[in-house]
């Protein structure tokens, strides 16, 4: 229904007149608040650990032991996909020879770059304060979860190490769903686990424009962007998101604040 300008006008008169005769009574207005967030979902490298290049410079050289030839910039556009699903991508892109089994190639070249990033992992350091900023948040009485591109083996092997496995409520791997990101399916996972009916009360964290266009498709109430990762603000700030800060360390502060 369309309203003409004079009912507008009438509609925002009227409005007012609520208002101030509430405000006579003491009263105030009605207003309707969005839910208050209860799950925090975190990515996993870039977000609350550091990146420094590993992931795709250990895919290139495990499509290179492989005969296959990927440049770091090819492999960049796919930061915080499926690890997966990218060698099952520039796998098929491939004019091979006749008879080349590409479900096993793509299985082979996968082992070798989880064996070496598993490797490389063994010594990857948290974001600095990303720790804090966890224990906070569920101090604070927020449920945490993870998702992450890194199957579970990885997954597994790096919050143990770092003896972190207490904090989550969920933790969900590319490796679990149908499809990662930007597909919302492992956003989704993690609410299903943690008990949290309404997207609208969950806010995704991320370091890549596929983390923002996975909490975007997922309808979340909160999407962030982190800087402390693969992405500079130029390339967050065009995907749909509520807020970009410079890492997770100010997140205990972004809720205080809402």
């Amino acid at each position: 229904m369309t309203l003409s300008r004079r009912q507008s006008i009438q509609t925002l008169a009227g409005t007012a007149a609520l208002a101030n005769a509430l405000a006579a009574r003491g009263l105030k207005p009605r207003r309707n608040r969005a839910p208050a967030i209860r799950l925090v979902v975190l990515d996993v490298g870039g977000t609350i650990i550091e990146e420094r290049g590993d992931v795709p410079e250990t895919l290139r050289i495990a499509f290179a032991n492989h005969g296959i030839t990927v440049s770091p910039a090819e492999i960049g556009k796919w930061r915080g996909a499926s690890k997966r699903e990218i060698v099952r991508h520039f796998v098929d892109q491939q004019t091979l020879p006749p008879g080349t089994d590409k479900e096993r190639l793509a299985a082979d070249i996968y082992q070798d770059f989880s064996a070496r990033l598993n490797a490389v992992y063994q010594t990857v350091p948290p974001i600095a304060g990303a720790e804090e900023a966890i224990r906070k948040l569920r101090e604070g009485g927020y449920l945490v979860a993870t998702t992450t591109g890194f199957d579970r083996q990885t997954t597994t092997a790096i919050f143990r190490r770092l003896g972190w496995e207490k904090y989550f409520v969920a933790s969900v791997c590319s490796d679990e769903v149908v499809l990662g990101r930007p597909s919302p399916y492992m956003i989704f996972h993690a609410m299903e686990r943690a008990r949290v009916n309404s997207v609208a009360e969950v806010m995704a964290v991320g370091d890549t424009p596929l983390d923002l266009q996975a909490g975007s498709n997922a309808g979340l109430g909160a999407v962030v962007g982190v800087l402390s990762g693969a992405s500079r603000v130029e390339q967050l700030r065009p995907e749909p998101h509520t807020h970009i800060l410079q890492s997770v360390a100010s997140l205990p502060a972004l809720l205080d604040r809402n």
